[in-house]
């Protein structure tokens, strides 16, 4: 029998609530597959970072290397300055394991509305794969008052490190500078993946996204090393489109997309605009993938604090997230189980959180789920 180690990462908000319900789902599946789940919890949050002023130390980080996968719940505490769980714990843990791979489907069931008008479930299914450590997001920047300032600011990543020495003079107001990083081995790898997963499944065309036509060094680059690797799959269709015009098609037309590969900021900004024609951040799953690493596995939504503790949340997106983490470490038949389990419960009907129309509570889709699950079997 095959045994998996999962750290589980319940977070803040209604994290522990949902990731409860996603939990009680792999348990029920892997006991029909024949597999067996060893969690392993964390308790780092809000409430840890109250009491311990830990975010997220290196020593955690080491246990954390010692499971296969990452099962992460949401994080942000009302209680706690934006930003500092968020760079501290979720972007730190990305960046520590080299998670480079956002991957969030985009898939309308039957059963879910959409606020596109004459819109199908069969016009809404696709991927995108977010590159997820670099662009803007590499957290580098600062301010310069009037006069002179020396800044020295520095990414250290995976595939490199790298210093920028600045001296800035001005003579107007204060300034504000962020600074964005993109380098061609980050780009190739996930491109490359992109096209992977266009073969995996069967997809005949990936779309890059950019700006080349403002910010042509970055962008530039980016559609560059894109035109290379889709070089390498000659059976795969590809195109371009620039940020602004793909949150107009996702909307007239989101059939025309079958696997969409973004930078860091453009890839978070669409992928919101996806989780709303798919029905709702309720159904937006998420997983942070490193291909020969450790991955995380989240829904994209937030830790909704004023619902804690009300059992109210919908879990189905963290339950996508964890049939997402089921394939990712083998398991593809058990992650194909929850999939249709997810289905049936939609087109369905009858158990609906708040969220989309109904009365039921998290803890009633977990075990609904469950049955169908075991129904199936």
């Amino acid at each position: 029998m095959t045994n998996h180690k999962i750290a589980l990462m319940p977070g803040d908000g209604i994290g522990p609530e949902i990731i409860a319900e996603g939990k009680k789902v792999i348990n029920a599946v892997s006991d029909i597959e024949g597999f067996k789940i060893k969690w392993n919890k964390f308790p780092h949050g809000a409430d840890h970072y109250l009491k311990t002023g830990e975010l997220l130390s290196e020593e955690a980080l080491k246990k954390l290397e010692k499971n296969e996968s990452i099962y992460f719940g949401s994080i942000g505490d009302p209680r706690i300055k934006p930003g500092v769980l968020e760079k501290g714990i979720l972007l730190k843990l990305r960046f520590y394991f080299d998670q480079y791979v956002n991957l969030r489907p985009v898939k309308l069931f039957d059963g879910v509305d959409t606020p596109l008008a004459n819109k199908t479930a069969k016009d809404i299914d696709f991927m995108v794969v977010r590159e997820n450590t670099e662009d803007f997001y590499v957290g580098i920047g600062g301010r310069a008052r009037v006069g002179r300032t020396f800044d020295s600011l520095e990414v250290a990543r995976e595939l490199y490190n790298v210093k920028f020495g600045l001296d800035i003079e001005t003579d107007g107001d204060e300034i504000a500078y962020q600074i964005g990083v993109l380098s061609s081995k980050g780009c190739d790898r996930v491109m490359k993946y992109s096209f992977d997963l266009a073969v995996k499944q069967g997809r005949k065309k990936v779309t890059a996204v950019d700006k080349a036509n403002v910010l042509t060094e970055m962008y530039g680059m980016w559609r560059e090393r894109f035109e290379t690797i889709a070089k390498r799959y000659p059976q795969i269709e590809h195109d371009f489109n620039f940020v602004d015009a793909i949150t107009m098609w996702f909307v007239k037309n989101p059939e025309w997309f079958d696997v969409v590969v973004a930078p860091n900021m453009f890839g978070d900004i669409i992928t919101d605009l996806g989780a709303m024609i798919q029905g709702g951040l309720g159904l937006a799953a998420g997983g942070n993938i490193n291909p020969e690493g450790i991955s995380m596995f989240e829904p994209i939504h937030g830790s909704a604090p004023k619902y804690t503790g009300m059992n109210v949340a919908n879990p189905l997106a963290t339950v996508w997230s964890a049939a997402l983490l089921l394939e990712e470490i083998g398991e593809q038949k058990a992650s194909e189980r929850v999939m249709d389990a997810i289905s049936e419960l939609l087109v369905e009907g009858k158990v609906r959180t708040k969220d989309r129309g109904g009365s039921a509570r998290t803890s009633d889709v977990g075990n609904e789920l469950v049955r169908l699950i075991k129904e199936k079997a």
